[in-house]
């Protein structure tokens, strides 16, 4: 029994992993920050850091600036606030994203893979490091990239299941660019074995082992819902209505391999798409 503090408690992630850290018995803490600096108190025995603006939307300069600030200020005040405590929690675990790898086509990304280039990608980079303060304080660390996050509900996969109901779901550009998915009980899970694995630490891949592109993507949602893809939304199209994001969520490909969550020896509840997606939208 540990006592938890969690940021981004009322998120898609955050309110699925109270849930669960609740129904173990763990005392949860939701966070709570004050005008002038993060408002943590002493005794925790861990921190899962999720908070941050969300990515989906329209990228202005506006919507950049709060993205980055959020993620990388956000964080970096949170580690320096635990840096201080007389007792600093023994684990932290913080969300970062595969956005870090930016467009790399069909290469197959792991852990050791340099970063990419792009907004999203230079975030990530400096999300990641946000967090030194607090391994410097002796806390172990531990970075999350998150793919696709799929979720009955709300997400990604929420947005998708209207039209794709309505009969118009079809490819996004050439369909060919991967997508790294992982299903929400997987990101719980996920969660969980870098709160109890002690050597686990720096990034770790949250994704499934079994990366789609877009249109295998499309083929499988299709299936499982019994209706038509036949409804492309070529390149330029998202690039009109999404601008900037749909370069980087769209339409970029990142083939991500969970090498190091696999390695500790997690176990995928939900390794296979199609079978996720029955799961997810058919329970």
């Amino acid at each position: 029994m540990m006592k938890i503090l969690v940021t981004g408690s009322s998120g898609l992630i955050g309110s699925k992993l109270v849930s669960f850290l609740e129904a173990e018995r763990h005392e949860v803490v939701r966070y709570k920050r004050t005008a002038t600096r993060p408002a943590i108190e002493e005794g925790l025995d861990a921190v899962v850091h999720l908070a941050g603006e969300p990515i989906a939307g329209r990228w202005t300069a506006k919507k950049k600036g709060r993205i980055r600030e959020s993620r990388v200020g956000g964080t970096r005040q949170l580690c320096e606030a635990l840096a201080r405590l007389e007792r600093p929690p023994r684990v932290l675990v913080s969300a970062s994203a595969i956005g870090y790898y930016g467009d790399r086509g069909t290469e197959i990304l792991n852990e050791d893979s340099p970063p990419g280039t792009g907004f999203l990608a230079d975030v990530c980079r400096d999300w990641e490091a946000a967090a030194d303060p607090a391994a410097e304080a002796g806390i172990r660390v531990v970075n999350l990239r998150f793919g696709i996050v799929l979720s009955g509900d709300g997400g990604a996969l929420a947005k998708m299941l209207l039209p794709f109901r309505m009969g118009f779901g079809g490819i996004v550009g050439s369909g060919k660019q991967f997508w790294s998915w992982v299903a929400i009980e997987d990101v719980v899970g996920a969660i969980q074995h870098a709160l109890n694995t002690e050597w686990a630490r720096g990034p770790m891949n949250v994704v499934s082992p079994n990366a789609v592109t877009n249109r295998e993507f499309t083929k499988a949602l299709g299936r499982v819902l019994g209706r038509p893809t036949v409804f492309p939304m070529p390149a330029m199209a998202a690039r009109v209505v999404f601008g900037e994001m749909a370069e980087a969520l769209l339409l970029g490909s990142a083939r991500v391999q969970p090498i190091r969550l696999e390695g500790s020896g997690y176990r995928f509840r939900f390794p296979v798409l199609e079978t996720t997606l029955r799961h997810l939208v058919l329970k």
